[in-house]
């Protein structure tokens, strides 16, 4: 009997603390890291939004919303079009985050973040995109990096203006991506085959230019070269000619020097069996071939 009573009330206290332990937990609420909770009651949106971590106590009967408070990015692809009437395809992305203060007023006013963004970021975004290409003349322009700054600036400014009463904070937007009309990226292709072109026949003209003055400096070069011989042979010629006069001179000077060299020739022919001599005049006192050179001129 003792027994039967001890298991009944071991079973009472077992279910006494799982009952306060299920009671306890709604009395309990953790909120995740980097987010933002929101409580309704009844229908009505508690003022303030709870904080990541553990809140206690709290109203078992709230029902909750999760807020992401973290940084977001969202992509969006639009065409956008210039003054020139030019579909351009532009790739951007959008830097935000929840204001976790305001979690309540979008809960009531709009409904989850995704809704937020759904409602408010995407259509004030596609038309600033729209606005701002109004501004640009040609497509071709959105290549430029001051255009680009530009458009990017003013995008970022006209989102935080809009979205932060909303809830929304836009930290930047960033243009990932430009794809001009196809006609236009052919064009500019078409444009920079020509400019290189241009630079292939501006370094073969300089190429040329450097080969043909290369070979006027050679020319140069050999011509003074040239010059320079012919100097010098002009004055060996000179230098021989002056040696030459110089010894007619001490020749006509010196008749004996002529009578010797002619006995040299004489010499010289008598050692050649097949010379003759033949006298030119026997009562000369010279008469001997050659031996009158050098006389006084009578």
């Amino acid at each position: 009997m003792a027994r039967a009573n001890a298991q009944k009330n071991l079973v009472v206290i077992v279910g006494g603390v799982l009952l306060l332990l299920f009671i306890g937990s709604n009395f309990i609420k953790t909120v995740p890291v980097g987010r933002v909770g929101v409580a309704t009651l009844f229908g009505n949106t508690q003022s303030e939004g709870y904080a990541q971590g553990i809140h206690i106590p709290v109203n078992p009967l709230y029902r909750w919303t999760m807020f992401d408070a973290r940084q977001q990015t969202h992509l969006e692809t639009a065409n956008v079009p210039s003054q020139d009437q030019l579909q351009t395809k532009l790739d951007v992305s959008v830097q935000y985050r929840i204001d976790g203060a305001m979690a309540p007023d979008i809960l009531e006013q709009t409904g989850t973040a995704d809704a937020a963004v759904r409602v408010h970021l995407i259509p004030k975004l596609r038309s600033l995109l729209r606005e701002q290409g109004k501004s640009i003349k040609r497509a071709e322009d959105f290549f430029k990096e001051a255009t680009q700054e530009t458009l990017q600036l003013a995008l970022t400014d006209g989102l935080r203006d809009y979205l932060e009463p909303k809830g929304i904070i836009v930290s930047a937007v960033l243009i990932r991506d430009i794809t001009l009309p196809p006609f236009i990226v052919q064009a500019i292709e078409q444009k920079k085959e020509r400019e290189q072109a241009v630079e292939r026949e501006r370094a073969e003209l300089e190429r040329v230019r450097t080969e043909l003055q290369q070979q006027v400096a050679r020319a140069e070069a050999g011509r003074e070269a040239a010059e320079q011989e012919a100097a010098r042979k002009r004055i060996l010629a000179d230098a021989q000619a002056y040696e030459i006069t110089q010894i007619n001179n001490a020749i006509a000077r010196n008749q004996a020097y002529i009578q010797l060299q002619s006995l040299e020739a004489l010499k010289a022919i008598s050692k050649d069996p097949a010379s003759k001599v033949y006298f030119m005049d026997g009562s000369s006192p010279s008469p001997l071939p050659l031996m009158h050179l050098g006389d006084p001129q009578r």
